[in-house]
């Protein structure tokens, strides 16, 4: 009697431990397939929108009137924009194909510039008109390259898990027909004229060549750890270890760190010049016993001790739990420099700098000549939402989406509960930009 039950109770288990991995595999096979099917629409969808953007590229060539080439342009900007997006949902992460989405990148870049330009008042340009050239050509040949392998993947019925499969196994005697043709399309882009393609591309700016205010005198690894001493408040006896870039670094730095107990720091100072451009103090933050107010004054009080400008205006301000963080911008004969712009961060608890970047102020700050406004302070107010309550203004310079400085007039006002930066040129009159100011996050 018990070898019967016995039995029975195995023959039972041997049943259900079946129909488990019967399940199990059922439902791998499902996931399997639906992850097949997302590969395969992606990959289609992308060669469908490649094979669109040729054709738009094409057509832009074949006009001359800013009505038809503007929405063109932003044709071809939506569409690299959906083609990059397609890239990214395919299994390529281990393959090489940052030319590609390089490419991709710089025509929506390009197409997106030019789009937005009054092109009445400054025509597409002969290196603009010789850029398009460039994309259709650079597009019909990846346009080719995709369809052969299209053509490969639905007569073949080839599978995309069969590409994950092998670039996750690194097997490179695997004849995958997939990967085969994407590579193919990547040296396609490589095999193409780099300098011609992005120079054209880029278009101008009117930025300066950048860290001119570094100088070309150089301080020793000895003066730049004095520095970092001070600028992170330790004595002699806290050991810092200093170490300098390698040849070819764009902004040569000397890095620094430190530990002492609980806390631990970071900070990089420019070769040239000594100038700190990142510095970051990582510790335990306590209860907060300053205001924003006062750790701003802490911020500025201490940016003012730096080899920076000392006339600097308070752009924007947050509080993320008990640590306040700020940017700061100066000012010239009154004028806001935006992009000339320096992070700092601010402990709560006792008023101690964590932290501060001044990446943007080192590189773009220049002696600049401020252009007459054309248009006075009530003409530009009257370009802003008449909804919008204004609480303050001043004049800034800022760049556009083009990259290009632009003095605006700045508008500070709110719309029902949300606060808004208005920018309205101070030239023409039109809106450069919109921003929405952010607002103190709410704990859940």
């Amino acid at each position: 009697m018990f070898r019967w039950s016995l039995i029975t109770l195995l023959s039972i288990a041997v049943i259900g431990v079946s129909v488990w991995g019967y399940q199990e595999h059922q439902e791998k096979n499902a996931i399997l397939i639906q992850a097949e099917n997302n590969y395969q629409r992606s990959f289609h969808d992308l060669t469908y929108n490649l094979d669109l953007l040729h054709d738009k590229i094409g057509s832009t060539l074949a006009m001359n009137t800013r009505e038809q080439l503007s929405p063109q342009l932003a044709e071809i900007w939506r569409l690299t924009s959906m083609a990059h997006n397609d890239v990214g949902q395919l299994p390529l992460t281990l393959l090489p194909f940052n030319k590609t989405e390089e490419f991709l990148q710089q025509m929506g870049d390009f197409s997106y510039r030019t789009a937005i330009r009054d092109l009445d008042k400054e025509p597409l340009s002969d290196d603009e008109l010789e850029a398009l050239e460039s994309l259709y050509e650079v597009s019909g040949g990846i346009e080719q390259e995709l369809r052969k392998v299209q053509n490969m993947v639905l007569n073949d019925n080839l599978r995309w898990m069969d590409v994950q499969l092998a670039l996750v196994n690194n097997d490179e005697q695997a004849d995958n027909t997939i990967i085969d043709g994407f590579e193919t399309v990547e040296k396609t882009i490589e095999g193409y004229s780099e300098g011609k393609l992005n120079a054209s591309m880029m278009g101008t700016s009117s930025k300066k060549d950048g860290f001119t205010i570094l100088g070309d005198e150089k301080i020793s690894e000895e003066e730049a750890k004095k520095k970092m001493r001070s600028l992170l408040r330790i004595d002699e006896e806290t050991k810092i270890t200093v170490a300098s870039t390698g040849e070819g670094a764009n902004v040569p730095l000397y890095s620094g760190s430190y530990k002492e107990d609980d806390t631990t720091g970071y900070i990089d100072v420019t070769q040239n010049g000594g100038y700190p451009i990142t510095l970051m103090i990582n510790r335990e933050v306590e209860e907060r016993n300053k205001s924003l107010h006062e750790a701003m004054q802490n911020a500025k009080d201490y940016l003012s001790k730096l080899d920076f400008t000392t006339d600097l205006a308070l752009v924007e301000s947050n509080q993320y739990d008990n640590v306040g963080v700020f940017q700061f911008v100066p000012k010239h004969e009154n004028v806001w420099i935006y992009p000339d712009a320096i992070q700092i961060k601010v402990a709560l608890d006792n008023g101690e700098v964590l932290g501060f970047v001044a990446k943007d102020y080192l590189e773009n700050y220049h002696e600049r000549e401020i252009p007459e406004v054309e248009l006075s302070e009530e003409e530009a107010r009257d370009k802003v939402n008449p909804n919008l309550k204004i609480q303050e203004h001043h004049l800034a310079v800022i760049e556009d989406d083009m990259g290009e400085e632009v003095l605006t007039y700045v508008y500070l006002g709110t719309l029902n509960q949300d606060t808004y930066k208005i920018f309205i040129n101070a030239s023409d009159g039109s809106e450069v930009r919109v921003d929405k100011l952010k607002q103190a996050e709410m704990k859940y």
